[in-house]
Formats: structure tokens, sequence, C-alpha cells
């Protein structure tokens, strides 16, 4: 009796692999998308707020093509732009990575906290290392110039939100927004953000100020979405919680989704509109699957580089 060959099966499975391969690596990294949610988190009759979130850049030199789609975000007209962190993706990418950002903070208030490769520049990694468990806080000494990188965030009219609270006005609704460095290398203080809040609330006292609490958006702002963090958003009363780092999973499995978060969260939260909540209080909760990766780790598959327009707005009916 003939044996079939197994040749044509293994050339098959071959021309598949290198397919997944080629798209995952040249094709789906380029392909940028705009992922959208509303909310119905404002006062009824308020006017809606459109925040405009962009997290894990990992922004190279030469990706011209993802600095020009970044600036053309600003044709979106958001009345917030947040940044997640984790916009460095080389040690010589600032300039570009101001020059992207421009634009966006001349149209509207930009907020913005770090991530760890904020501080450090990519090194080539196991891939493997990742899935089995987080990185976490870097041995080695910081290579990127995080004091200039601040300073030209600031310099372009971004707010820096690293263990900080502030307070903007949009379009009649008072909006607070809670900020803490990355948990990921702990570099994050609860009680220095706690402290700015209250000099906030203190300013309030000394002026007379009426505006009721309940009346104020609160919102949460974190490059890694650890699950102590996220319970101290909840605790200082965060209506919407906006996180990165997870790139989604990078690579995710059809009808499986992401394999790690890198921190943890978990995975079926590892991307886009969730709810985060303990026993008492409850937020919303968005993780961006971010626009790029570690130039060492030049893949997606089934996970988009996306940027998120979230429109809040009053309740309907």
């Amino acid at each position: 009796m003939a044996v079939a060959s197994p040749r044509p099966a293994a050339a098959a499975l071959g021309l598949a692999a290198a397919g997944v391969i080629t798209w995952s690596t040249v094709i789906e990294r380029r392909l940028f998308t705009i992922r959208r949610h509303t909310l119905p988190l404002l006062p009824e009759g308020a006017a809606p707020i459109r925040i405009l979130q962009l997290s894990d850049l990992h922004l190279a030199p030469w990706q011209t093509n993802k600095v020009n789609w970044v600036r053309s975000l600003a044709e979106l007209r958001p009345d917030l732009v947040v940044l997640t962190g984790d916009l460095m993706g080389h040690i010589q990418a600032r300039p570009m990575l101001l020059s992207a950002l421009e634009p966006l903070a001349a149209a509207a208030p930009t907020v913005f906290v770090h991530g760890s490769n904020d501080y450090y520049g990519p090194i080539l990694k196991n891939p493997l290392k990742y899935l089995a468990e987080p990185s976490r806080k870097s041995t080695r000494e910081p290579d990127i110039d995080n004091a200039a990188l601040t300073a030209g965030l600031e310099a372009i009219g971004c707010v820096n939100l690293n263990n900080s609270a502030a307070r903007l006005e949009l379009r009649g609704t008072s909006v607070e927004l809670l900020g803490l460095n990355d948990p990921h290398i702990r570099y994050d203080d609860v009680e220095a953000m706690r402290s700015e809040l209250a000099a906030l609330t203190a300013e309030d006292d000394s002026d007379g100020a009426e505006a009721a609490s309940d009346e104020r958006l609160r919102i949460g702002v974190v490059h890694a979405p650890y699950q102590q963090v996220l319970g101290e958003f909840l605790d200082d009363g965060a209506d919407l919680i906006l996180a990165g780092h997870t790139h989604g999973g990078q690579v995710r499995v059809p009808g499986v989704g992401a394999l790690t978060s890198n921190c943890d969260l978990p995975t079926a939260q590892a991307r886009g509109l969730s709810v985060w909540y303990d026993a008492h209080r409850a937020a919303f909760l968005n993780v961006s699957a971010g626009l790029g990766n570690s130039i060492y780790a030049p893949v997606r598959f089934a996970c988009r580089p996306e940027a998120t327009l979230i429109t809040l707005e009053s309740p309907r009916g």
C-alpha cells in the first residue's frame, strides 16, 4: 500500500508560517488604527469631551511613518490628549518624538506619565522570558536622559502628571487628573500624588470654590496597570483609568486573546475597555495596545497598533 508523502503538507505548513511571519513583522505592525469608545460619565447636559490616548510609541529615529501618523491625529480635534508612557524606543528618539507630539500639544491640553522605556533604551531580550513573567525593574543604569525628555515635553506645553495631580476645565466640565510614574519599575509614589491632589482641594477651600466633588470627573493615568495601582485609583474616586504597557499582548491568538499582559493584570483585560472594581467602587479601565514595539521585537499579530479616542458624554435617555 502506498504511503502519502509528507512533503506537500510540510511545504504548506512552511508557506503558512512564512505568511504569518511576513504579516506580523512587515505589515500589521505598520497598520495604525484608531480604537473608539463612548462612555456616559458626564453630568446631564454637559458638552461631550473627546480624549485621545497615545501609548507605547517606542519611537525610533527612522520611523517617519509613525511620526507623520501621530502628527495627523491633531485633525481629530481632541479636547484632551493623554500620553501613557513608553514614548521612547531609542536613546536618540527625543527630537523626533517632540516633533510628532507638538501638533497635538498645540491643539489640546496634553498630559503625560512615563514608562520604563522613557528611562531605559531597548536591549535584546529572550522573548520567551517575556511570556513567562513580567520583566520588572532593570538592574542597569538608565541610559535615556529622562530629565531632558520631561523638559522637552513641558516645553511644548504638556503637563507632567508623574506622581502628581492637575485640574483642567474642559468644555465646561472640571476634570481632575491623577498620575503615577511607572509601577513596573517601582517609580510610582501614591503619597506624592495624593499630596498634590490635597493641594488642589486646599486651593478650592482658600478660593471659596463651590463646585461639588460629585460634579467633577476624575481620571487616573498610569503606564503599567498593576492591580495595586488600579486599586489606589479606585480609593481616590477615579471614574476612568487610562493605561498602556501591555501592547495588548502584542501577539494574540485568535479565539484566545493575549498570552501575557506583562504585569498582574488579567490577560482578558490586556487590551481595550473594561471595568475595574472592588467591593465598594468601580471605574472604567482603558488599556491601550499602543503604537509600537521594541526595535528588538518587531512583531504584532492580531493586535494592530492603535491610538484610542474616548468620547465622554452625559447618559442617554
